[in-house]
């Protein structure tokens, strides 16, 4: 599978300072992250709040800067590219919010929500724009009369199916959801969730889809990536991983084993020595405290960063 999302040895930092004169410490969100993503290929990334998802996810949009590594979309490097040189690549790779009450502008109507895309990215013409607006409100199950409402007055799952449409009004093929049912009622999850698979099976999207919830990834990922203060613990095909985890985290998230994890996440600004994992890991080993693992490939597709099997083979 050809990548169309190609993603090296990424780091994403953030200077804090606690005073004017003090030395800023950095917060390390995402640390020598490698993933790609193919074409029409659906990429789900799990983990605790605190992991870097969010975080992950708006450096591959270049919506925060990293700090080290490599982005490449379509063969083109983007990680460097300042905000004029990404707007030609933008109407090509959308994001999906989280929140669809805060991430529609309150006081513009849909139509015009949807047509800024349009306009932005010079997209038709003004006469034909409201046009293609009521066909991409059809395409995700809203009427043309919502065209001249105000965010206000839909429910959670309508507007997150507007913010889908604004998303997918510029033609892109890549978009990266992040967690986009998780603010709304169970009752409408599956809702949303079916009809971002039909979309993306329909318009041959990759997507890089963000979730706590690990039965809701399952569901509409190829892949799947865990991530635990901004490292990759597994990556492998959904079944697979649903199945068989490697990594002792995954195999906690999904509760495959009896053994639950210990206390909270650790700061990112502090995180433990080798092993991020191993202060919560109930098979930690010596080892742990002073290696990091690199993620290595057990099986075809799978891989898992974790020292242990192997210095105890060893």
């Amino acid at each position: 599978m050809t990548a169309l999302v190609d993603i090296a040895g990424l780091d994403v930092a953030f200077p804090l300072r606690r005073s004017l004169f003090a030395r800023p410490r950095l917060l390390r969100a995402v640390a020598g992250v490698d993933l790609a993503i193919g074409r029409g290929e659906v990429v789900g990334l799990v983990g605790e709040s605190g992991s870097g998802k969010t975080t992950l996810a708006r450096a591959v949009m270049r919506l925060v800067a990293p700090t080290a590594g490599q982005i490449r979309f379509d063969g083109i490097d983007i990680t460097h590219r300042d905000r004029a040189a990404m707007r030609a690549l933008r109407r090509r790779m959308q994001m999906i919010f989280q929140d669809p009450y805060s991430s529609l502008n309150p006081r513009l109507r849909v139509r015009d929500i949807i047509g800024e895309a349009y306009a932005i990215h010079g997209i038709g013409t003004p006469r034909d724009r409201r046009e293609r607006a009521e066909a991409m409100l059809a395409r995700v199950g809203l009427p043309a009369d919502a065209l001249d409402r105000f965010p206000h007055e839909f429910s959670g799952g309508q507007r997150q199916r507007i913010g889908i449409a604004r998303a997918l009004a510029t033609g892109a093929e890549f978009v990266v959801a992040d967690e986009p049912v998780s603010a709304l009622d169970v009752s409408v999850q599956a809702q949303v969730l079916n009809l971002l698979q039909d979309l993306q099976q329909s318009l041959g999207l990759a997507m890089l889809f963000i979730a706590h919830d690990l039965g809701v990834v399952q569901h509409i990922s190829d892949r799947i990536v865990v991530l635990y203060l901004g490292r990759v613990m597994e990556v492998a095909p959904s079944d697979v991983l649903y199945t068989q985890p490697r990594h002792p985290y995954t195999a906690a998230l999904l509760g495959a084993t009896p053994a639950r994890l210990r206390g909270e996440i650790p700061s990112p600004l502090s995180p433990p020595s080798g092993c991020v994992f191993r202060t919560r890991c109930p098979y930690a080993i010596a080892p742990c405290a002073s290696v990091v693992p690199r993620l290595i490939e057990v099986t075809p597709g799978h891989a898992k960063a974790c020292i242990r099997d192997d210095v105890l083979r060893g």
